[in-house]
């Protein structure tokens, strides 16, 4: 098969974890461990969150000169090759000397008049208190949602519409590579208006669900697979009603609502995948990746499901 395997920011710098390079290569090598077995049989491709990632070059910037900081595409980019270089290296480390591993900066298109640019709903960056983080909005101006209990930074989240780099991601497929593309949800793009039509970066955060999305459909993917540091999709997370979906109809989810800055868009990604050519999508640890591809743990959808059924 062709596999596209998302892994969640929080499932390479967890919560509560201090953002140092140690603990994210000690990440880097667990989500290396697990994907590894795959490579022997399936075509992979691995994109990775970077919200803490960003937040954090961010913060660091702003702390040098605020009114020199990079801009988030151009830390998007960076985080993309931070992150795709530990996870290749890790990989390298299990897998046989000859199997080819690339890590490929993208570029994603988003439209300038996206509402996602009117309200800011991507989570970035580490978590705060609620005075710390009135504290930061006031000096820097930034916006701030609620995470659970704690307080994190929000930026705009566009709509991915194109992947430029899509035709060296399949040439490198064909070579048998493993491919590690469209980190972030890719680096955020878009076109100026006017005649000259000339690429520009965004100050945006694509969600990288959406795009990972889009990848596996332009890829022709036979599976997208979400891993997050949640065991399945869940009803009444946290609370002693929690019960896990595991097979389930795209339609049979919409009954349902999940939060927007976590479970909410990688379910609306996994439906749309699975309504797409009657593909199959799941969600679930990363740590459970060899059952999620034999379809045994976290959350299966497909529009050729039965009825839902529970874990």
């Amino acid at each position: 098969m062709r596999v596209v395997i998302a892994l969640g920011g929080n499932a390479l710098l967890r919560r509560g974890e201090a953002m140092t390079a140690d603990t994210q290569r000690r990440n880097a090598r667990i989500a290396a461990e697990a994907i590894a077995p795959l490579a022997a049989e399936h075509e992979i491709v691995i994109t990775h969150g970077n919200g803490p990632q960003v937040g954090l070059l961010a913060l660091q910037g702003a702390a040098y000169k605020p009114e020199e900081a990079y801009p988030l595409d151009v830390l998007g980019a960076e985080t993309e090759g931070m992150i795709g270089y530990m996870l290749e290296q890790e990989l390298g480390n299990l897998l046989p000397f000859e199997q080819p591993l690339a890590t490929l900066l993208t570029m994603v298109e988003v439209d300038a008049d996206d509402s996602g640019f009117q309200n800011p709903t991507k989570f970035v960056g580490p978590v705060y208190d609620q005075a710390e983080a009135d504290r930061i909005r006031t000096e820097k101006g930034w916006a701030f949602k609620q995470d659970g209990e704690k307080w994190r930074r929000v930026v705009a989240s566009p709509v991915p519409k194109r992947i430029f780099e899509i035709r060296p991601v399949r040439w490198l497929l064909e070579q048998r590579t493993i491919v590690i593309c469209a980190g972030g949800g890719g680096i955020p793009t878009m076109y100026e208006k006017g005649a000259n039509r000339k690429l520009v970066g965004v100050e945006a955060v694509i969600d990288k669900d959406l795009c990972s999305e889009l990848l596996a459909r332009e890829l022709n993917a036979d599976l997208l697979i979400m891993a997050t540091d949640a065991e399945a999709v869940c009803l009444d997370w946290g609370k002693p009603s929690q019960k896990a979906i595991h097979r389930a109809r795209p339609d049979d989810l919409t009954q349902f609502s999940f939060p927007a800055g976590s479970m909410g868009p990688k379910v609306d990604a996994a439906c749309h995948f699975a309504r797409s050519g009657n593909r199959t999508a799941a969600i679930g640890s990363l740590t459970d990746i060899g059952g999620l591809v034999r379809g045994e743990r976290g959350t299966i959808i497909n529009s050729g499901f039965a009825a839902l059924s529970w874990h």
